[in-house]
């Protein structure tokens, strides 16, 4: 029996990862659980922002001051995650001098460089801001990958001996009455494995399994209160919905944000090869269950065009929603979601509930995740009787060891193409792993994001045969034509270590998945967009009658037999009835060929 203290963490998303991530490298025995996949919740769904702390300088100086200070050590743990485009906030000639002024002064009572540049400085640096807006202030706004950011802490958490089990989700909090009386006491959770064959996971579909620890860690954001309810323990958060547009291509290279109070529609982030516009912030019931309106999307469109005006032309190629997990203290009880404050808070439910064995921490951001994975690891730490210290703001991530190999294997395998290039990019220092010792073609699978083969497969190893996983590692299919050409090509990668039928569920929940965020946006170009790629699947792929989603058995000679069939000279009789004798890819049977019964 081994006498190190053990954790379990629930929530694969930026916090819970960070968690698995500090307590495995001081040496405890760590379990993290997620019932999807890594980032299924909010991380999974935000705008990719690596906050200066400006958008908090004026309203929330404590979360603002946490941001700078969290932005300059991410830049140096994680430089494969993170690219510091920069960021802008714009002033237009509605928008108030006082609150400019408030918003410069704030960010320097905080210690975020912030630096005043007029119209035309401004647009010297973002040649496609409106031409009347007034000037700006430049402040240290980056983009960050939440996926390759909380895979990378997964892995390395692996690395120092953790446990990670996706599609697993919690179904009760294991509660063990005290003796004599006392209170009880967490122990430990039940969780229900998912997923099936093939997928990343210790447990068969459907098998349930408890799980127990000294310490159990809440760390599910917006779903944390669902997590308590099963404790018995109140944890009042307040989910707040966001929508986020994502446009075909890159229209800015630097973060732009409004310099307004509040309101919504006021940020624009470069990412990867496209820009994200975002948000909206209303609070709601469900974390799960809420509506998904056009008009919002729209509403991101029409008012961000008045920063950047040619997003009014640009196509969308898909929507998504988020939920903030917002957490504000029972005496506090604002009316408005964008009053709360965006800081975090760790609450110890034996101090608080007399329930010893859990804690929860909710609030926060992403960009000040691995402080507070710090803080409620020097808690658990601390209950458990552990003296070690935090390392995370020291070590970097897997991929981020040292950016001068990245650099010469780019050289040694000459990667400076626009391939290659990207490649070194997502991959950092762990180019040499995955690229270095690929032996075979190494083609391009996602041409959008310039993904190629081993990329797929270093996924694959890591995520089993979910795609969707493999997506958020890699981003293959998060392009602009959101799966058309690469989708297909992704199953193809999974076999033969998978079956037929492994493959085929695989391609259609990866396709689904791409299909829930575009039609949000189904008008103009995007909408002729949609109809080209169904057009293609259907007639190359015969996505909209599969053969192998059919009991009956098909005339695969009618596929060959070409539009006049029917009129082959000495066919031996005349063609059937296209309405009645049509096979599956909306062809004509082939004559002589068996019949498909």
């Amino acid at each position: 029996m081994s006498n190190v203290p053990s954790v379990l963490v629930i929530g694969g998303g930026s916090t819970g990862c960070g968690i698995a991530r500090d307590l495995a490298m001081r040496g405890v025995d760590v379990t993290l659980v997620e019932k999807g996949n890594l980032t299924h919740g909010t991380t999974g769904r935000m705008h990719g922002l690596l906050h200066s702390g400006g958008r908090y300088a004026v309203s929330d100086q404590s979360s603002a001051k946490e941001c700078i200070e969290e932005n300059q050590v991410l830049r140096r743990i994680a430089t494969h995650c993170v690219e510091m485009t920069g960021g802008l906030f714009v002033q237009r000639p509605e928008d108030e001098d006082e609150y400019f002024e408030k918003k410069l002064e704030g960010c320097r009572e905080c210690g975020i460089p912030a630096e005043v540049l007029s119209t035309e400085e401004a647009r010297e640096i973002e040649p496609h801001l409106a031409p009347d807006i007034e000037r700006a202030i430049r402040v240290p706004d980056g983009a960050i990958d939440p996926f390759r950011l909380c895979v990378a802490n997964a892995a390395d958490a692996i690395d120092h001996g953790a446990r990670v089990e996706t599609h697993a989700e919690v179904t009760d909090v294991l509660v063990e009455d005290g003796e004599d009386g006392e209170d009880g006491e967490v122990v430990g959770v039940e969780v229900e494995h998912e997923s099936g064959e093939g997928s990343f996971v210790h447990g068969a579909a459907g098998e349930r399994e408890a799980i127990y620890a000294d310490h159990v860690i809440n760390a599910t954001g917006a779903w944390a209160g669902e997590i308590g309810d099963m404790a018995g323990v109140d944890v009042a958060v307040r989910p707040s919905k966001g929508v986020m547009t994502v446009m075909n291509v890159r229209q800015v290279d630097t973060v732009i944000n409004r310099c307004r109070p509040k309101g919504d529609a006021d940020i624009v982030v470069p990412h990867e090869t496209t820009c994200i516009l975002g948000t909206t912030d209303e609070e709601v019931d469900d974390p799960e269950d809420y509506p998904e309106e056009g008009w919002e999307v729209d509403l991101m469109i029409d008012t961000l065009s008045e920063l950047v005006p040619m997003l009014s032309s640009a196509r969308t190629i898909r929507s998504f929603w988020g939920v903030r997990p917002l957490y504000e203290p029972p005496e506090v009880a604002s009316d408005d979601p964008t009053d709360i404050t965006r800081d975090f808070f760790l609450l110890d439910h034996g101090d608080r509930d007399d329930l010893p064995g859990m804690t929860s921490i909710v609030g926060g951001k992403l960009t000040t995740y691995r402080l507070m994975a710090e803080r409620i690891a020097d808690h658990v730490c601390d209950r458990l009787g552990i003296d070690a210290e935090c390392r995370t703001a020291e070590e970097p991530l897997p991929g981020s060891e040292e950016f001068s190999v990245l650099r010469d294997w780019m050289d040694e395998f000459g990667l400076r193409s626009p391939v290659g290039l990207r490649s070194a990019e997502r991959l950092g220092s762990r180019i040499d792993e995955v690229i270095g010792e690929w032996d075979g073609p190494n083609p391009t699978v996602c041409e959008c994001e310039a993904v190629t083969r081993a990329e797929i497969h270093d996924a694959i190893e890591g995520a089993g045969s979910d795609l969707n996983a493999v997506r958020l590692r890699t981003r293959a299919s998060m392009g602009n034509c959101q799966g058309a050409f690469c989708c297909h090509r992704m199953a193809n990668e999974l076999v033969p270590e998978y079956d037929e039928v492994v493959a085929r569920d695989a391609f259609d929940d990866l396709y689904q998945e791409r299909w829930k965020g575009e039609r949000h946006a189904l008008w103009g170009q995007q909408l002729s967009q949609a109809m080209v790629k169904h057009m293609l699947h259907a007639t190359t792929m015969n996505r909209d009658a599969d053969p192998a989603a059919t009991e009956g058995s098909v005339d695969f000679g009618a596929f060959d037999a070409g539009p006049d069939a029917g009129t082959t000279p000495d066919a031996g009789t005349e063609a059937a009835d296209t309405a009645d004798d049509a096979v599956a890819d909306g062809g004509t049977p082939a004559i002589g060929a068996p019949d498909a019964d």
